[in-house]
């Protein structure tokens, strides 16, 4: 089961249609379509779970997965393409998504509902925290961590050794070359913080 009939939702879909998964449905607080792909969509408050149904959660912004997540008691599952590349001394989460072309290697640490996304490359031992969106094409040299809830733009790149804080955000393109305090917005070459986000 998914939640959220979004644009990120039809990604998921392929990916999970790739590894032959069923889904049963999805739910969507919002959506006046019926159907995604002819995957049928319910409103949260009238369909009734399973407590074995298995979701991931298809929502792109941070915060309001993780939300969600805490709404939710019921086990999550991964949906990972198969033209990922992923170490065997990687370990992940539950509930994250890992799009096409990304490449993981040897003892990376990802959490929960995660998003990484298309052709990202996390290198040797980063940890990347709970709800964290790895943007397309971005890239993370070996031993970075990113806090819990941060957005590491397109095609942002991180030097190594770097600490991101929690809940930041790094723009496209950007150049991380120092570590990023919590709540912090992160803009160009080199990165600069050109403000702070409210907690």
């Amino acid at each position: 089961m998914l939640y959220g009939a979004s644009g990120h939702a039809k990604v998921i879909i392929d990916i999970l249609c790739c590894n032959n998964y069923q889904i049963n449905g999805i739910l969507d607080d919002f959506s006046e379509e019926k159907y995604l792909y002819e995957i049928p969509i319910y409103k949260p408050n009238i369909y009734e779970i399973s407590n074995n149904t298995e979701f991931l959660i298809t929502i792109g912004d941070n915060t309001i997965r993780k939300n969600i997540t805490s709404q939710i008691f019921n086990p999550f599952f991964n949906a990972i393409h198969p033209k990922s590349i992923i170490s065997r001394f990687s370990k992940i989460g539950n509930g994250t998504a890992i799009m096409a072309n990304v490449v993981i290697n040897a003892d990376v640490t990802i959490g929960d509902h995660c998003i990484i996304n298309s052709s990202s490359i996390i290198e040797h031992e980063c940890i990347i925290g709970n709800y964290v969106h790895i943007s397309p094409n971005a890239c993370l040299a070996g031993n970075v961590s990113v806090g819990e809830g941060s957005h590491i733009g397109i095609g942002a790149s991180i030097i190594p050794n770097i600490k991101i804080g929690k809940w930041a955000k790094i723009g496209a393109g950007a150049v991380i070359i120092q570590d990023v305090p919590d709540f912090a917005c992160v803009v160009g070459n080199p990165g600069k913080i050109i403000k702070f986000l409210n907690p």
